[in-house]
């Protein structure tokens, strides 16, 4: 496992709320109110992990145009990181 994998697994594991963000969005495509309904977390703390977990190329927004109905998926980063959760 290459350096940037091990340190972005470790960024998620600081965060309960990154961590299950990340695990419920796995192959899917979600809104953040499906992640709200899978993980039982605050809509408010969802959407802030999912910005972090942007900023850190872990997952990326399809349609950033929509104000409502975003649709979030793992980049490459976010799917090597959830295979080192598991």
């Amino acid at each position: 496992m290459d350096d940037k994998t091990l340190i972005l697994t470790e960024y998620i594991k600081q965060s309960s709320h990154r961590t299950k963000v990340l695990q419920s969005i796995g192959d899917d495509v979600l809104k953040p109110s499906d992640i709200t309904h899978e993980t039982a977390i605050h809509i408010n703390n969802v959407s802030r992990s999912l910005k972090q977990m942007k900023e850190k190329n872990l997952v990326y927004l399809i349609n950033p145009e929509s104000k409502k109905g975003r649709l979030y998926k793992l980049t490459e980063d976010g799917k090597k990181v959830l295979r080192n959760l598991k």
